[in-house]
């Protein structure tokens, strides 16, 4: 789920004409859309060489050093070095960039689950850049990849690869070229349109500076005089690893060890230690199955709701009017998915199995009975 760090990369149509879909462009290498071939598919080049990916260098050596930096700081939180404010600080940081990332770069630009007016996705914007994860619409690009073709060549974390590899690896390691092709095939051209995400996109190096180095560092050292040194270490660089290990979890964990009520055929599961660290965002068979629905999960709120925090800030902002249309699955659509595919751990299972191959609302693939059931359960 997380992207690599420090490298920069308005709903333009009616929500109403998702069953209309674009199939005649594509985007080039700078994230741009373009006119495609006649049929609207963009042919891989055909290869027997076999892919061997090599180490990035520079980005393994600041994953490294960002790692052992991620220790030094644990050291001083440990050993009670810093003051009791900072210790709030650097939850604090965690929880509403953790926001950010769920809320904002996740369910609302990554999959369209829901609508936010401006002043929501302002300050989802602020809070995901304080999380240091790429520009929103580099971060959604690749994600809607990682949904589109899941555990495939073109995934840029394809959990097949191994642990190590979708949880950190892909970071540093030069993606398969499956991978820079389809980056071609997503419409961004959503995200293109939306002045907020092309600004912070545009000037993401200094914000990046100001935001997630600066600003979290200055903060204890002038409000209750925390040694510069230690906030450094503890605000920024382990406030910063931890939540980039929590977003990797869901790309590994999530993928790898749980139940599959909904699709036995695919590898992300129902995980509840990373629905409880990632606020919500464990519960990837579901979302997996389901990508346009605002929950990410069966449930989603604080009662009964089984850990989906986000949701529940999500439905808050609904409730003043922030958040809008909000699209969920009905329980005939799961009943439907379940009994089609599940393991049998939601009660019920059946022999035909089902892939749902899409990244969330408004992709072409999306089932035109879907699609038309979404139009008339949004919130």
């Amino acid at each position: 789920m997380a992207p690599e760090i420090m490298q920069p990369s308005n709903q333009s149509q009616n929500d109403k004409n998702i069953i209309h879909r674009v199939s005649t462009n594509k985007l080039d290498d700078n994230h741009n859309y373009n006119h495609a071939n006649g049929n609207g598919k963009v042919e891989a080049e055909n290869s027997h060489e076999v892919f061997k990916p090599k180490i990035r260098w520079p980005d393994f050596i600041v994953q490294l050093s960002l790692h052992i930096g991620f220790l030094y700081g644990l050291y001083y939180l440990i050993a009670l070095k810093a003051k009791f404010y900072t210790y709030i600080w650097f939850f604090v940081l965690i929880y509403v960039t953790g926001l950010g990332i769920t809320a904002g770069a996740h369910r609302l630009w990554s999959h369209r689950s829901y609508k936010a007016k401006l002043p929501l996705r302002v300050l989802l914007l602020i809070f995901f850049t304080i999380a240091g994860q790429r520009d929103a619409y580099t971060w959604a690009h690749d994600h809607r990849i990682h949904h589109k073709y899941s555990e495939t060549d073109s995934d840029p974390h394809n959990a097949k690869r191994g642990f190590f590899f979708a949880h950190v690896g892909w970071l540093f390691l030069t993606p398969h070229p499956d991978v820079v092709e389809k980056r071609k095939s997503i419409d961004m051209r959503d995200l293109q349109a939306d002045p907020l995400l092309m600004w912070q996109k545009k000037y993401y190096p200094p914000l990046f500076a100001l935001l997630v180095i600066f600003f979290p560092t200055i903060v204890p050292y002038y409000f209750w005089n925390e040694d510069l040194w230690i906030s450094f270490w503890t605000a920024f660089v382990c406030r910063f690893v931890t939540v980039l290990n929590i977003a990797f979890f869901v790309n590994s964990v999530a993928h790898m060890y749980g139940t599959k009520p909904y699709d036995k055929k695919i590898m992300p599961v129902e995980n509840l230690a990373v629905a409880i660290t990632a606020m919500g965002e464990g519960w990837h068979n579901y979302h997996h199955v389901f990508p346009y629905d605002y929950k990410t999960g069966e449930f989603g709120g604080w009662q009964g709701y089984k850990f989906n925090i986000t949701t529940a800030h999500i439905d808050f902002f609904a409730k003043i009017g922030w958040a809008y249309d909000r699209k969920y699955a009905s329980a005939e659509m799961i009943a439907r998915k379940v009994a089609k595919s599940g393991d049998g751990s939601h009660f019920l299972s059946h022999e035909e199995a089902h892939k749902t191959s899409i990244y969330g609302y408004g992709d072409k693939d999306l089932e035109i009975e879907d699609a038309k059931a979404l139009e008339n359960l949004k919130e």
